[in-house]
C-alpha cells in the first residue's frame, strides 16, 4: 500500500471510515455476545466446533436483520444500526417466536424492521 499511484491518498481515505465502523462491530460482538470471555461449554472438539458454528450462526442472522434494517431506512451504511442495541432487541424479539403462530411470523419480522430507526448511531466525529 505504500505505492501512491496504485493506491491513492484519497482512495483509502474513503474506505478507512466503513473499515474502522467493522473493526468497532467485531468489538461489540466480543463485549456484548460473547461477554467478553470465549464462552465454551464443552470439552470435546466437536461439541467446541458446535459452540462456534452456534455464535457464527446467531451473529449471522443479528447481522441479516440488521442489512434489512439498514436497507428499509434507505441511505443507511450497514454499522450505523447501534450493535448493542439492535442484539438486544433482537434477542428478546426473537425469544418469542416459538410462541408465535407461524402464519404471523412475517408479520413480527416487518414489526421489528419497522423498528429500524430506533436503533441508528449518530455518526461517528
Amino acid at each position: 500500500m505504500s505505492d501512491p499511484v496504485r493506491y491513492p491518498k484519497a482512495d483509502i481515505v474513503v474506505l478507512y471510515d466503513p473499515r474502522w465502523e467493522i473493526k468497532h462491530g467485531f468489538k461489540e460482538m466480543k463485549q456484548y455476545v460473547l461477554k467478553n470471555e470465549l464462552t465454551r461449554i464443552s470439552k470435546k472438539q466437536d461439541l467446541v466446533l458446535q459452540d462456534l458454528w452456534s455464535i457464527a450462526l446467531a451473529y449471522n442472522l443479528q447481522r441479516f436483520i440488521v442489512a434489512q434494517m439498514a436497507y428499509s431506512l434507505k441511505k443507511l451504511e450497514l454499522y450505523q444500526p447501534g450493535f448493542k442495541q439492535t442484539t438486544l432487541y433482537l434477542t428478546g424479539q426473537l425469544s418469542l417466536l416459538p410462541a408465535v403462530v407461524p402464519g404471523r411470523i412475517p408479520k413480527v419480522m416487518n414489526e421489528i424492521i419497522a423498528m429500524s430507526e430506533s436503533f441508528v448511531l449518530p455518526g461517528r466525529l
